[in-house]
């Protein structure tokens, strides 16, 4: 055996134990939602069903190798807050919050799990991450816009005013 093929053989063996150590231990992962509509709306129906679509191509699928727990404030922060406190009992992998308020009730609760929220605005000046390019902390997430742009958007609006007239765009 020539000595290359020998130190492969070695350096597969070697890892083999590490390999065995590194599989699931067999519990099912769990992620909580935390969602600011109302259960019935069909705008929530649509973005419950987008995400789990959205697992199933990645292979999740809940119920066999995911458990999904819902919980709906229907936008009320006192109901936010006590969802908040009941998905953090059941001690998820993580929680996804549908916006600002679903994210500042699991701030304020939990700073272990971690947390990504969706649609949430100005996450920096609310205090929901210490900046935008590090957040720090437990949580992370998407914002609607940056509020720091506003800045932006009105230069682009000055650029374009010689070509704005009554609200439609001159060629």
């Amino acid at each position: 055996m020539k000595r290359r093929q020998f130190i492969t053989l070695l350096g597969g063996a070697a890892a083999w134990p590490l390999a065995t150590r590194a599989q699931p231990s067999g519990t099912m992962p769990r992620v909580g939602v935390l969602a600011a509509n109302s259960e019935n709306e069909v705008e929530a129906q649509a973005r419950n069903a987008a995400f789990r679509e959205s697992l199933n191509k990645l292979g999740w699928t809940d119920g066999r190798n995911i458990r999904i727990d819902y919980r709906w404030s229907a936008a009320a922060s006192e109901r936010a807050l006590t969802y908040a406190e009941e998905l953090i009992s059941l001690m998820p992998n993580a929680i996804l919050a549908s916006n600002s308020s679903c994210a500042e009730a699991l701030r304020k609760k939990t700073r272990v799990i971690p947390v990504v929220f969706v649609n949430a605005s100005d996450p920096l000046a609310s205090g929901l991450v210490d900046s935008m390019t590090r957040p720090g902390g437990n949580l992370t997430g998407f914002a609607n816009f940056v509020f720091s742009m506003g800045g932006k958007w009105l230069e682009l609006l000055k650029e374009a005013g010689p070509y704005w007239c009554y609200g439609t765009i001159l060629l």
